[in-house]
């Protein structure tokens, strides 16, 4: 005999209702209509839908221009750099939980310029103890030496996770401020895991870059930041991230992606004084010799074209090299261009500029005085080729 619909219906409830009260650990029916997704089996709807899990990124604050208060809202170089707290910042971010689980951490609040190699060491271990809780982190700094900064923590971090370092160009509190779309979209890009094993990348302006090559290019101008001659890694449009490049980093395999330069085997006293030393027309040998005398144990030479030096920083760099034992770096005072200059007592810049590479041979000092070794160095974590032999 075949039930009426209504009939079957109320037999249905019936019995599951039933079913229920045996077994009240069972739903037979959604009690919500919250979930995004749903399954059909034999005409009942089962949810499948749990909670959606956001990236845990941290945002370790080292003031800057980002963290500036302005005379008035539209005093665009009139303000005080490293002001603002970094947790008020991101309260004030809107949207942040459609992106990211968002925390802050205060580790200071001044221009990036004022910071010594010593705080860099241990902000450099602050980021590797955030990574082991959270999935990405932004550093927050200024702007005037962020490069610095960046390439500090590229060679110095030992987790593999996304580490994104921005700024800005403008305070947080004028019209027109880059400060708040910076912050928010170098969260997303953390958060995105694309830059996974990439090092630390730098993010303003909705684009980003390997830290080893970008370098600021104006003072004001809030596209600054450039990768000369190469060109950026990618850049963010909204919801769209886009990486068209990769840098050399990304491409080792994990068992050499880290440097040798862990800083939990050191002291920050450990970090050893190097110095650059800028030619030009005639320069003389005082700025070398000069460093030398005040216990640099490495100099960099940011030389004219294809990274010449005067003839009587020529003289000083040999007597250094000869009676002090100090290893030098030779780079171009040009802005772009590889160095190939090398020597005993000196090593070949490749295109790294000069405060990318008194950060490297500051590192490489400080973990040994041989030579070869820390040329050995410069020519593998110190190189931006790309080598893809063998595969």
């Amino acid at each position: 005999m075949l039930l009426s619909k209504s009939l079957w219906l109320k037999t249905a409830l019936t019995a599951g209702l039933a079913l229920g009260a045996l077994f009240p650990t069972v739903t037979m029916f959604p009690v919500s209509n919250a979930y995004a997704a749903e399954v059909v089996v034999q005409g009942t709807v089962v949810s499948t839908q749990s909670p959606v899990k956001l990236p845990k990124i941290q945002v370790i604050a080292t003031g800057g221009t980002i963290a500036g208060q302005s005379v008035d809202e539209t005093s665009f170089q009139n303000y005080k750099a490293g002001t603002l707290l970094m947790e008020d910042m991101v309260k004030a971010l809107p949207n942040k939980d459609q992106i990211a689980e968002v925390s802050s951490y205060q580790f200071g609040n001044a221009g990036s310029g004022s910071y010594s190699m010593q705080q860099l060491y241990s902000l450099s271990l602050k980021v590797d103890e955030a990574l082991k809780t959270q999935d990405g982190v932004v550093v927050t700094t200024g702007t005037d030496t962020m490069e610095e900064i960046a390439y500090f923590l590229d060679l110095t971090v030992r987790s593999p996770k996304p580490v994104v370092i921005t700024g800005s160009m403008r305070p947080w509190t004028v019209i027109g401020s880059d400060a708040q779309a910076n912050l928010y979209n170098a969260i997303k890009l953390a958060a995105s895991g694309k830059t996974k094993y990439f090092g630390t990348v730098l993010m303003l302006n909705d684009e980003f870059h390997t830290a080893r090559e970008v370098t600021k290019s104006n003072a004001y101008r809030t596209d600054t930041f450039e990768t000369p001659k190469l060109g950026m890694l990618g850049y963010i449009d909204e919801k769209n991230i886009r990486i068209y490049r990769s840098n050399a980093r990304s491409l080792m395999s994990e068992d050499k992606w880290a440097t040798p330069f862990d800083l939990s085997k050191i002291s920050p006293s450990s970090l050893a004084k190097v110095e650059i030393a800028y030619s030009y027309q005639d320069a003389g040998s005082g700025a070398i010799t000069g460093f030398v005398e005040d216990g640099a144990k490495g100099i960099v030479t940011a030389g004219t074209g294809a990274g010449g030096i005067s003839k009587a920083m020529g003289e000083a760099r040999t007597k250094a090299i000869k009676e002090k034992g100090v290893i030098f770096v030779a780079t171009t005072r040009t802005g772009s261009g590889s160095n190939y200059t090398s020597a005993d007592g000196i090593i070949a810049g490749d295109n790294l500029n000069a405060a990318h590479a008194r950060i490297l041979l500051m590192l490489s000092l400080s973990f040994s005085s041989d030579f070869n070794t820390i040329k050995g160095w410069f020519d593998t974590y110190g190189s931006g080729q790309i080598d893809t032999a063998g595969k």
